[in-house]
């Protein structure tokens, strides 16, 4: 992967310069922060396959978000102002630039009292947590949600959301070194219940759940056993959404998980949620999502990183070394 090194930024003569700037409906935005993401990582993976084949490899086109600082705007630019902070909305492809030079309506003008590491990091994982709360089953006050996956930003923030709509969260762990300190911090974001993997070997798990009531809805980011777990607190007609699959295991759904409790499973990939010509509402709910997290009502931990450090940030999101806070990258 060097040679992702060595095509970091893009040099434009000056002429060149200005007539991007000078271009109709566009702005240029100077990056501020970006992170990494699992999508990063497979574009970057993908891409290395093809050194030291017969095909040139491709610079990969890295960075689904991001927040920058407006550089420069075209002559008939009305809703943006060099200094404004921006983010792409939806995200897009190629935030891993120190500029960019996109129309005005690929951006999305922000609140610069909001913490910087959140807007960069704002549009996929908050937003997914989000979406996936709102739209497969009618939660209300006094519900419950069950997830594997807890401590992930979706996770994270899933307890948040559900916390602020009065509605309970279940977490399941992965039995690892520092998983004590995970538990407590999910207890401190609001997490109702935690539990690692290994605690739920028992006969009849929801005999763990207390005065919570049987989840309706269940989220799944892992597969395999942990996937089974979620499965098994659903009550019956409940809805378990798999939105990853971290473990690379299969789902495995026994007969009667269909028939006599009569389970769905259901799927969400937020870019697809996107294509349908949601802007409006993407919009809506980052700003929502912000205003939480300016208020301090919406947490996770991130760590800030100079590009140079970007080995040792890919390695820490990579997984690498244990569990790190969430890798953002400064230009």
């Amino acid at each position: 992967m060097a040679f992702l090194h060595s095509v970091d930024t893009i040099t434009l003569k000056s002429g060149e310069t200005e007539n991007l700037k000078s271009a109709l409906c566009s702005a240029g935005d100077k990056s501020g922060t970006i992170q990494t993401s699992p999508t990063d990582d497979n574009q970057m993976v993908e891409n290395a396959d093809t050194l030291g084949s017969a095909t040139v490899p491709k610079v990969p086109n890295c960075g689904y978000e991001g927040v920058g600082e407006v550089y420069a705007v075209g002559s008939k630019v009305n809703g943006l102002s060099p200094g404004d902070w921006v983010i792409p909305s939806p995200p897009s492809s190629g935030t891993w630039q120190t500029y960019v030079v996109k129309e005005e309506s690929v951006w999305h003008k922000i609140d610069k009292a909001c913490p910087m590491e959140y807007a960069a990091t704002i549009t996929v994982n908050p937003l997914t947590a989000l979406r996936m709360l709102e739209d497969f089953v009618n939660l209300n006050s006094g519900d419950s949600v069950v997830q594997n996956g807890a401590t992930s930003i979706v996770g994270q923030c899933v307890i948040q959301l559900a916390r602020l709509r009065g509605i309970s969260t279940i977490n399941i762990i992965r039995d690892r070194a520092g998983s004590d300190e995970a538990r407590e911090q999910l207890k401190a974001l609001g997490a109702d219940e935690v539990f690692s993997e290994s605690q739920l070997n028992v006969k009849n798990v929801k005999s763990l759940l207390g005065n919570l009531p049987e989840p309706a809805l269940g989220f799944n980011c892992v597969g395999g056993n942990a996937a089974s777990l979620v499965l098994k607190y659903l009550r019956e007609g409940g809805t378990m959404v798999t939105y990853g699959g971290m473990s690379r295991r299969p789902i495995t759904v026994s007969t009667t998980s269909f028939i006599f409790k009569d389970l769905a499973l259901r799927g969400f990939w937020l870019q697809s949620w996107l294509s349908m010509g949601k802007v409006k509402e993407c919009r809506e709910m980052i700003d929502y999502l912000l205003g939480l997290a300016r208020d301090g009502k919406l947490k996770y931990e991130t760590e800030l990183v100079p590009f140079d450090e970007f080995p040792v940030a890919l390695d820490k999101a990579l997984g690498k070394l244990g569990r790190q806070p969430k890798q953002v990258i400064t230009f």
